[in-house]
């Protein structure tokens, strides 16, 4: 790919993360951390422990963005859901300092029925712009 192409692309990526609208920045999020679980666990089974290690730091990144986001008191499950990303985050750390690609697969095992879940509830309510500076960072983008 040329350098313009991936400027370009690159470009169209941050807009597209700058426009986006709470909601949909969260589903953002949810894809990109799936992406790089199933990136880190597969670079685990052919023991490519550099990449696994990087899309693993990525996606505990993600979660600690997730973590420091919500809002625990805002509804009865805050709490429940603050738990499951500490524990994920956890269970990443131990998968990238272990080369432990089961431990990998729990973390997605844990996160994608709530990708599931987060886009079927983004699918049911209106959009609103918002803001979306430090969010393109942690996508990869800007």
């Amino acid at each position: 790919m040329s350098a313009a192409t991936q400027a370009q692309r690159s470009r169209y990526n941050r807009d597209a993360v700058l426009s986006a609208t709470p909601v949909r920045l969260l589903t953002m999020l949810y894809d990109r951390l799936l992406l790089d679980l199933n990136r880190a666990e597969a670079a685990q089974l052919r023991q490519d422990w550099q990449i696994a290690s990087d899309n693993l730091l990525h996606a505990q990144a993600i979660v600690s963005e997730l973590s420091t986001s919500l809002n625990v008191e805002a509804w009865d499950g805050g709490e429940g859901l603050f738990s499951l990303y500490t524990y994920a985050s956890t269970a990443m750390m131990s998968a990238n300092t272990s080369r432990n690609s089961e431990r990998t697969r729990e973390c997605i095992a844990l996160l994608e029925p709530l990708r599931q879940t987060w886009h079927e509830a983004a699918g049911m309510l209106p959009a609103a712009p918002a803001p979306a500076a430090r969010v393109g960072g942690i996508l990869g983008i800007g």
